[in-house]
């Protein structure tokens, strides 16, 4: 039976007879975890192998543990770290980059030693003055050359690390300035505008196995629809940008 194309969370540190019932029924491609689900190592590494039995098959467990304002997991046995932005800009490139590498090749250790194998990483979203500060400081930098050069550091990381990296947040979301969170935000960038920054680093990074999509309506593409909506987007985003591998939504909750 082939798993059904959807990516499933569940409510605590462990799994219940309902929750186990219902993704054995359903068999999920993969699951998503967040700060809910995490007690200690012991118990992420129980409930991983939990989800996966349940499943029925190695079903990918996901995480956006970006580090930074963005990191699930905490304690003694993770490793703090600042915003990414903020460890960019302190570093000329060459630096940023050897210490972009080193970062999330612990990031995946991490994970992988409590059985996670996918990051929602790299972020490929190019900062700018008008960036949300929901997004900004998860960014890696304002030039869209050197985001895309640093976003390929991280996935490498990551693939070096046995992690699979997930490239967000297509065709970008730099230039909204809502926070997806709480509204629907736009951007009326022209396609001219997109195609010289937003759309460089996806472009650059598109032969990675694993993509995910913006909450974002892009009004030169689609007026009326989110990406993770439009037909038209994804079509720039299978035709425009390149991208060939597996694409899923941001989170729909």
């Amino acid at each position: 039976m082939t798993p059904s194309a959807c990516i499933f969370g569940c409510l605590g540190k462990n799994l219940s007879a309902l929750e186990h019932d219902f993704f054995r029924e359903s068999r999920p491609f993969g699951f998503i975890l967040f700060g809910r689900n995490f007690g200690t190592n012991d118990e992420l590494t129980k409930l991983t192998d939990k989800l996966r039995e349940a499943a029925g098959h190695d079903a990918p467990v996901l995480v956006d543990h970006e580090g930074g304002r963005v990191q699930r997991f905490s304690g003694e046995a993770w490793k703090s770290w600042m915003p990414p932005l903020k460890q960019c800009t302190l570093l000329p490139l060459e630096d940023r980059l050897r210490s972009m590498q080193l970062r999330y090749r612990i990031i995946s250790a991490e994970l992988r030693n409590v059985g996670i194998d996918t990051n929602c990483v790299p972020l490929c979203d190019v900062a700018s003055e008008c960036t949300h500060d929901v997004l900004r400081d998860r960014c890696y930098g304002t030039d869209p050359a050197e985001v895309a050069q640093v976003a390929r550091v991280v996935a490498s990381a990551c693939l070096d690390g046995g992690v699979l990296p997930v490239v967000k947040h297509l065709p970008g979301h730099g230039k909204p300035t809502g926070d997806s969170h709480v509204e629907l935000p736009r951007t009326d960038a022209s396609i001219q505008e997109l195609e010289k920054c937003d759309f460089v680093p996806f472009r650059a990074l598109n032969d990675l196995p694993l993509g995910m999509t913006a909450h974002v309506v892009y009004s030169a593409i689609d007026p009326d629809n989110a990406a993770t909506q439009s037909r038209r987007a994804i079509e720039v985003i299978r035709t425009g940008i390149g991208y060939r591998g597996l694409l899923m939504t941001d989170d729909l909750s």
